[in-house]
């Protein structure tokens, strides 16, 4: 089950609006405001969002997935995200621009 965090979380990792997270699940922008305010508990609400997120790269994890650190949310590496420019970690001076 993913909470209010977790959505809020997922979207800021993407850097989404509140617009562009409820245009992608086919939701009202104040469906979602209530879903991360954690007001909705709509279950069919909430898996639309999760497949949402999940389409555009975010990986939900669960306290038993092996990961250290528990329950949360991360970035999948995909083929996509390599393609839509440079990853943080790899800025450097020389390709700062």
């Amino acid at each position: 089950m993913i909470t209010a965090a977790h959505l809020r979380a997922a979207r800021a990792l993407l850097g989404l609006t509140i617009d562009d997270i409820a245009s992608a699940a086919g939701l009202s922008s104040e469906i979602v405001e209530q879903a991360e305010a954690g007001q909705e508990h709509d279950f069919d609400i909430l898996r639309l969002l999760r497949n949402a997120l999940e389409e555009k790269g975010i990986a939900f994890l669960a306290d038993n997935s092996g990961m250290e650190g528990g329950i949360g949310v991360r970035l999948r590496h995909t083929d996509q995200a390599s393609q839509d420019g440079i990853r943080p970690e790899n800025l450097n001076a020389a390709n700062d621009g």
